[in-house]
């Protein structure tokens, strides 16, 4: 701002190298209409602090990165329903470890329609509760259902069975027959048949035994390069919802409403095509998507979010099929593990991904390319894993150092 009014530089033949500008000294007025009270209006994160605004979020994916890997650790040293912290994490390994081949599909779509229903409730919550800290009060509250329901999951039958603990996997295997009216099976179904097929192993399991040996190693490097773009672009977009000349309130509520559409789609495709290559493809179809925005001006805004909001269904996809996919390519005696560490890539390109928007001020079509860029990295780098469709979830590393490459009907 000026100090006074200095009418001589309306003049085009004056220079604006004389012109006197300090800094703002009466504070800031902000658009109070959509939002009553923000983290950038009450701190005064415009301007010169804008990349404080872009930070906060920063700060906090960094908390969850460094939450991530501990959770997958003390849940495989630990009871499943004690690592609260880790729920996401342990929810999705303990839904695909009690299904079966046929069923595991299916189950992980059906798991991940809970961040549906929550984007949806999320963009209600903001419209309704303009103030920022009671709105994160009011979003956090469900959580108390989860400390409640924790005392019903049953542990994994499956990791009981990997780490020798027979008679407490007979326990729940024995509970969930009389629940399925499977009681036929309770005649062949003994603690003494279990300890026969269990391989009793006193070797505890860390975030080190997956880069330990060449097969995991390849596995774990590949898999957190696809989990990093996933999340990176995934959020890109979604913290860019104000980018596509809209109302927030629209946009995000677009945003969540092509993720059901998206994720019965994605369950037809995975189960004709499979894991692999439905991954590539999702997060090559995002790549491209950014490209294509790159290119479209702001003025048109109705095509940027049609395409915006196709590559967010793209990007969903993605996110869907990764969480399928990773818990079914590790070993049962790392998947917490392995699951803990690829969480932790994601958080990363979580933390780095609202950064990259402060390089506007350098070129602004470089924070679009840089997200297509590492979108189509991603894709690239997962044709090096193995497909996972109608294969029985390995039990041992060994699993990964020499798989057999035979499917199975039952798991």
């Amino acid at each position: 701002m000026f100090p006074k009014p200095q009418y001589q530089y309306l003049s085009r033949f004056n220079s604006s190298n004389y012109s006197q500008a300090v800094e703002c000294q009466n504070g800031w007025v902000y658009d109070n209409s959509t939002f009553k009270s923000t983290i950038a209006t009450e701190w005064d994160l415009v301007c010169s602090r804008k990349g404080m605004n872009k930070a906060t979020a920063t700060f906090f994916f960094v908390g969850v990165m460094c939450g991530a890997p501990l959770f997958g650790y003390l849940s495989d040293r630990f009871f499943t329903g004690m690592s609260l912290a880790g729920i996401s994490i342990i929810s999705i390994v303990l839904n695909v470890e009690w299904f079966g081949i046929e069923h595991r599909t299916f189950s992980g779509i059906i798991i991940s329609l809970d961040w549906t229903i929550g984007n949806w409730l999320l963009v209600l919550m903001a419209y309704l509760v303009t103030e920022w800290r009671t709105l994160i009060l009011v979003v956090s509250s469900p959580l108390l259902l989860a400390v409640i329901a924790w005392r019903w999951l049953p542990e994994s039958a499956r990791w009981l069975m990997a780490n020798g603990k027979t008679d407490e996997a007979y326990y729940y295997l024995k509970k969930c027959a009389e629940m399925n009216n499977r009681a036929k099976c309770l005649s062949t179904l003994t603690p003494e048949a279990l300890l026969e097929v269990a391989e009793t192993r006193d070797k505890k399991y860390t975030i080190i035994n997956l880069f330990k040996t060449p097969g995991i190693r390849k596995l774990s490097i590949c898999s957190g390069i696809m989990w990093f773009g996933v999340a990176f672009t995934y959020y890109g977009i979604s913290l860019n919802i104000t980018g596509f000349g809209l109302n927030p309130y629209l946009t995000q509520f677009i945003f969540a409403s092509i993720e059901m559409p998206m994720k019965i789609g994605v369950y037809y495709f995975l189960e004709k095509i499979g894991r692999k290559p439905g991954q590539i493809l999702a997060l090559l179809a995002t790549g491209l998507c950014l490209f294509i925005n790159i290119f479209i001006t702001q003025d048109k805004w109705l095509v940027r979010t049609v395409v915006g909001v196709l590559g967010k269904a793209m990007s969903e996809a993605a996110f869907t099929i990764a969480y399928l996919y990773t818990t079914e390519i590790y070993p049962t005696v790392v998947r917490q593990n392995g699951l803990g560490y690829t969480s932790f890539m994601a958080r990363m390109g979580v933390s780095i991904s609202p950064l990259i928007m402060l390089l506007e001020d350098v070129w602004q079509l470089l924070p679009s390319i840089i997200y297509c860029a590492v979108a189509i990295t991603a894709g690239l780098v997962t044709f090096f894993l193995r497909e996972t469709l109608n294969q029985r979830l390995p039990q041992y590393i060994e699993d990964i150092e020499t798989p057999s490459g035979k499917s199975a009907e039952e798991n």
